[in-house]
């Protein structure tokens, strides 16, 4: 098994093992993935929130999963939006992330 750089824009990047999970890589390196108080209030990487949301730059994350294409379409969230749930990403190369600040991960308008 390889490992791969996760380069968060604004945090120290960091290196994961192949097929880890993006969002409790993530918080395992003490980076908060939710915005104000879905801190406290998110499914708990079950997919359904929505509140891990970040922006892909580079790298390849996966096709989506089923889970993600349902709450990826439901607003606050939109396919334009170009977002992806990082509870639902298997990571299998290096990626670029950006974090936006809208409660649900969105860029404030």
């Amino acid at each position: 098994m390889g490992k791969y750089r996760i380069d968060i824009e604004g945090h120290e990047s960091f290196e994961v093992e192949e097929g880890s999970n993006l969002r409790k890589a993530i918080m395992d390196r003490g980076i908060e993935i939710h915005n104000g108080p879905t801190k406290y209030f998110n499914c708990r990487g079950m997919g359904t929130c929505g509140t891990c949301a970040l922006e892909c730059v580079t790298g390849e994350p996966g096709d989506l999963t089923l889970k993600e294409k349902v709450r990826l379409s439901v607003p606050p969230h939109s396919k334009k939006n170009s977002l992806r749930l990082s509870c639902q990403i298997k990571v299998y190369s290096d990626l670029k992330l950006k974090k936006h600040d809208g409660l649900w991960g969105t860029k404030k308008p």
